[in-house]
């Protein structure tokens, strides 16, 4: 179960004060969750900012709001607040959020969307673009799905021959193709940015 010590709570709760905005909360979420690259980011909210699907825990003075996808990199997390000769520092363990490289003998399919995870979508997240492992063909083909900002965009096929193509077979010299299975006829949204919160402090594993 995620938890806030009671001096995290305390340090929120003092920053949400100074803000003078009635209502305010933290909002919580796992970057690049299950990769090496995985980062924790914590940022204020006001109810406007929440989609309904976060998971809320009500905290002294405020609520914490996790968002859904979230939950299961920050299952055990702890968040902490040290005081220290500079003021103090955030600090956040969460044990599952970087998660671990696949065991020796897992499947191609796990080993490719290790690598999608890792490589491939923290470079492509710039413009909101994410790629998905549909299938592995008997032939060895790797079938991709576009979302975010690579659903629909112009560019796509360069994405996928120059820049997705190349890394996995890089890794994966036994696969035949790499194909994309996406109707980007359907995309209307390229390029898509979320919406970026205040910081609250994010300080980090």
């Amino acid at each position: 179960m995620l938890t806030l010590t009671e001096s995290a709570q305390r340090h929120f709760h003092r920053l949400i004060e100074q803000q003078g905005i009635a209502g305010l909360g933290v909002r919580m979420q796992a970057l690049h969750p299950g990769t090496p690259k995985a980062d924790c980011r914590l940022e204020f909210c006001e109810s406007s900012d929440l989609t309904g699907g976060e998971w809320e825990l009500a905290c002294a003075g405020f609520n914490l709001y996790v968002d859904a996808l979230s939950m299961p990199y920050l299952e055990d997390a702890e968040v902490d607040y040290a005081n220290d000769a500079t003021g103090g520092q955030l600090i956040v363990r969460a044990p599952k959020l970087k998660g671990s490289p696949p065991a020796h003998g897992a499947s191609l399919a796990e080993r490719v969307r290790y690598v999608l995870d890792t490589e491939v979508n923290p470079q492509i997240a710039a413009h909101g673009g994410r790629a998905t492992l549909v299938e592995i063909t008997e032939e060895k083909a790797v079938i991709l799905r576009l979302g975010g900002g690579c659903h629909g965009c112009g560019m796509a096929d360069v994405t996928l021959k120059q820049g997705i193509e190349r890394t996995l077979r890089e890794h994966f010299p036994e696969i035949s193709a790499v194909r994309d299975a996406t109707d980007h006829a359907s995309g209307n949204n390229p390029y898509y940015r979320g919406h970026e919160g205040r910081s609250a402090l994010n300080k980090n594993l």
